[in-house]
């Protein structure tokens, strides 16, 4: 295995389109349609289903064993609940985050007859008008609406406009790459992922790095409202890396220059065995890591597990301060990642027997024990 150098521009320049393209959950076609593209360029087969997810294949070895790397291409967003009197929009958000985040954010409204652009404010958002009441409106989904870029100051309006329950709103990503290395934007979660592993597969294509069985890259389509691989994953598929954001805040163990190994989720504990491996390979190859639990999180390791498949699942995460709100990385957690993720495909088989799904107790493994101490009554 060798540790395999990251193209920094290519993988910057990916995560900036990939950010540029609007994608709530429910509204993923255009994402799709690029990173198909992507794959189309890197030489990469890949099958998308009926819904939109992507299961590309890396080709590798002569051995029918089959493990994935999964991330997803949906984010946080919002859809219209309501139209008001007053010529504006009620949200219901898509995906579970807090209407805290919404407030200033500019947004596109995708109706019938063409976007719209708008800007998300609270109830009360003018100073000169309401004075220190702008300070006590709630910070809830029912406080916010939509000031819409256009001539609208009733529900006619609105009507007469083409706007409909049930239109989708993006949030604009608002990118921002510093001198030192900070990525600061909405929807890192889950496009950074998305782009690190695209640029670890082009690493590995532009160095001709052999992988010694064939891996799944599963890009799914509905994570952020808890159904992300529950479809694409195929079942003969013995182990899944899941890579997403690792929180990073007071009383979590994540950090945004490295890897965060997840050790469980709101889920439940992540594979004992896979998750140690990634550890080592981490520790092997001089990568920063960290381990962390997550309380109020949940990945597409969930989703597949509660599908039924019999996989093995673990989590790698590139650290994100204010996760579900203004998210911040740094470039050398997504690199460390892609590198991790380049070794992981590089890797041999954690158990050469699950290839088979279901066996005898022959190379089934053994978790560290205690000594028995026998006390004699």
């Amino acid at each position: 295995m060798e540790l395999i150098d990251i193209d920094k521009e290519y993988l910057f320049g990916t995560l900036t389109s990939l950010l540029n393209i609007p994608s709530p959950a429910g509204y993923t076609d255009q994402v799709v349609h690029f990173v198909g593209q992507e794959l189309q360029r890197l030489e990469i087969p890949f099958i998308v289903t009926r819904r939109g997810a992507i299961r590309a294949t890396l080709s590798g070895g002569e051995d029918t064993f089959l493990r994935a790397v999964s991330v997803h291409l949906d984010t946080l967003g919002s859809m219209v609940r309501d139209l008001k009197d007053n010529g504006r929009l009620t949200l219901s958000p898509i995906g579970t985050w807090s209407s805290r985040f919404a407030e200033g954010a500019r947004v596109t409204i995708f109706t019938e007859k063409g976007p719209f652009r708008g800007t998300v404010l609270p109830l009360k958002a003018s100073g000169h008008t309401f004075g220190d009441e702008v300070d006590r409106v709630p910070v809830s989904w029912n406080h916010i609406e939509v000031r819409i870029d256009h001539r609208s100051r009733s529900q006619k309006d609105l009507i007469d406009a083409g706007f409909n329950v049930g239109d989708f709103v993006s949030f604009d990503s608002t990118p921002e790459i510093t001198p030192n290395g900070f990525l600061n934007a909405r929807h890192l979660d889950d496009k950074a992922g998305v782009a690190l592993v695209l640029a670890a597969v082009q690493a590995l294509r532009k160095y001709d790095v052999a992988i010694p069985v064939p891996a799944h890259l599963l890009l799914t389509i509905s994570e952020e409202v808890g159904v992300g691989a529950s479809a694409v994953l195929c079942g003969d598929v013995a182990e899944m890396v899941v890579v997403d954001n690792a929180t990073v805040a007071p009383g979590q163990n994540s950090w945004e220059f490295g890897v965060t190994i997840g050790m469980m989720d709101a889920a439940g504990p992540f594979d004992y065995h896979l998750t140690r491996k990634l550890i080592g390979l981490c520790r092997d190859n001089g990568i920063e890591y960290s381990r962390d639990v997550f309380r109020h999180y949940r990945s597409d390791s969930a989703s597949a597990i509660e599908a039924g498949n019999d996989t093995r699942t673990a989590l790698v995460g590139f650290g994100v301060d204010g996760s579900h709100g203004y998210e911040r990385t740094h470039e050398s957690s997504l690199i460390s990642v892609a590198q991790l993720i380049g070794l992981y495909l590089q890797s041999p088989p954690t158990f050469a027997r699950d290839k088979e799904g279901g066996s005898t107790l022959n190379g089934f493994p053994h978790q560290p024990k205690r000594d028995i101490i026998q006390i004699e009554v």
